[in-house]
């Protein structure tokens, strides 16, 4: 059966896997909660500056 064949050759796929550490997935998952919040902001900053642009420009 296809499905059983499938599962299979995924198993053996899986040994193949190089896992990180738990210390470089703690590592890691801090870069992206910080770059993600560093993101946020910028982009928060750009949404008031151009809000601010338009209300003063262009909705007087």
């Amino acid at each position: 059966m296809k499905l059983t064949e499938y599962l299979r050759e995924t198993q053996g796929e899986m040994k193949h896997v190089s896992w990180p550490s738990k210390a470089q997935t703690i590592a890691f998952t801090i870069v992206v909660i910080l770059i993600s919040i560093i993101v946020g902001y910028g982009l928060g900053a750009f949404d008031f500056g151009f809000t601010f642009l338009i209300k003063t420009f262009i909705l007087q």
